[in-house]
């Protein structure tokens, strides 16, 4: 995941992530990851809100819920640095805040 975030990632009009470089965009791990991040993580801020709140209410702390955690982060991150109306840049600013809450909260419970 990191060498995707070091080679470069943006949103396009849909608000998909989509990775700059072609040939990694296009190797077995490059779709996987796309396909996580543009599939498993809300895309509005109430959707994400919702899935804040069902987390935070959940006792278990699954591979797959950690993992939608971090590319929640991710992606929470570069709506906030994209958007250009100031209301809706803090709001995913707040939900990234929540969601690094969360998953620091998380991963203390599990130690």
């Amino acid at each position: 995941m990191f060498e995707f975030l070091l080679r470069g990632l943006e949103l396009d009009m849909d608000n998909n992530i989509v990775m700059l470089d072609p040939e990694l965009a296009s190797m077995r791990q490059g779709r996987v990851f796309l396909s996580l991040i543009n599939d498993s993580v809300p895309k509005t801020i109430p959707a994400m809100e919702k899935f804040l709140f069902a987390l935070e209410e959940d006792a278990s702390f699954t591979k797959a819920h950690f993992e939608t955690l971090v590319l929640g982060s991710i992606y929470s991150a570069y709506q906030a640095r994209v958007l250009r109306v100031e209301t809706e840049q803090q709001a995913w600013t707040k939900i990234l805040g929540c969601l690094a809450n969360l998953t620091l909260a998380q991963l203390h419970k599990s130690y």
